[in-house]
């Protein structure tokens, strides 16, 4: 009150002298510390970027990361001499992120999947005899062989991938760089009769595919991109939680926009390595998270 009133009186008693006194006593007058300060701008993420999310369900941690299509990094497919942890895997070959890839045996170490790198076939489940000669799988053996895998194409100067039976042909114009095997495939639909996994008529079921289990998957959506996920359980109901295969398939249809779905080997091999992180899916009794060596996995690396 005192300042306007000096401003007041600079007024009528100084005329244009005065004029220039309120301008002086204006500009001198501090600044309201509760103005609006300027916006920030935020940062834009870079949109070729894998970008992770997790989703809380009531029985499951879901972890997932998605791989634009036209970025600038590639998923690739590794493979080891021996089981190897998904650290060491994400060590080797420089990934951003990693996931556990086919069956194998742990008893001798053999693939049970298909694999193929850079073109040549580095895995064959027809040299494990524990897989060709087991009695109990022979009625299956056609299936075993002939089961989903993912595949990553080069097209002339485009990359494609699909998920597809392994002895399904490659697309004109195409050349197979990588493949791995897994299943059943999850989407479009479940095979898992089709490819070996269930027999209703003598109550097979290799994978408990209807029962709550550490899971691990990968996906195609409907404009290219790739997602990696692994379902992991939940420490305080060890016994009871995860996904069933049905789950898992919905959930990456309606959550995830996936249009082609393929199961990896799940169970204890599950395990999603992302930025220096890691989430295993498999708990023990107390809880606690298991880790376990894989023979062969599913990377995100940059491209060359």
């Amino acid at each position: 009150m005192k300042k306007l009133w000096l401003v007041s009186l600079a007024i009528f008693g100084c005329g244009g002298f005065g004029l220039w006194m309120v301008f002086s006593l204006i500009r001198s007058m501090p600044v309201s510390s509760t103005a609006t300060p300027a916006p920030v701008a935020s940062p834009t993420p870079e949109p070729d970027l894998p970008q992770y999310q997790r989703f809380t369900l009531p029985n499951s941690e879901i972890h997932t990361v998605k791989i634009p299509a036209e970025s600038r990094f590639r998923v690739s497919i590794a493979l080891s001499p021996q089981t190897d942890s998904i650290e060491q895997f994400a060590q080797s070959s420089a990934a951003i992120a990693v996931i556990n890839g086919g069956f194998f045996d742990p008893k001798n170490e053999k693939t049970m999947s298909h694999v193929i790198e850079n073109g040549k076939q580095i895995a064959d489940p027809e040299k494990n005899e524990r897989l060709t000669e087991n009695p109990n799988l022979q009625p299956y053996l056609n299936q075993i062989l002939n089961r989903s895998e993912f595949r990553r194409y080069q097209c002339g100067e485009k990359t494609q991938y699909a998920i597809v039976s392994h002895k399904t042909e490659v697309p004109s114009g195409c050349k197979l760089v990588d493949a791995i095997g897994g299943g059943p495939q999850l989407l479009p639909k479940l095979t898992s009769t089709e490819e070996g996994f269930v027999d209703p008529m003598v109550g097979r079921d290799s994978i408990g595919v209807q029962q709550r289990n550490a899971r691990s998957a990968i996906g195609i959506t409907r404009d290219g991109s790739v997602v990696l996920v692994m379902a992991a359980q939940k420490p305080e109901a060890p016994g009871n939680s995860g996904m069933s295969l049905p789950a898992l398939a919905t959930f990456m249809e309606q959550r995830l926009d996936v249009v082609q779905g393929m199961n990896l080997d799940g169970g204890s091999s599950s395990a999603l390595f992302y930025q220096g992180e890691m989430f295993y899916g498999k708990v023990d009794k107390e809880g606690q998270p298991i880790q376990r060596s894989v023979k062969s996995v599913v990377t995100v690396q940059a491209k060359e």
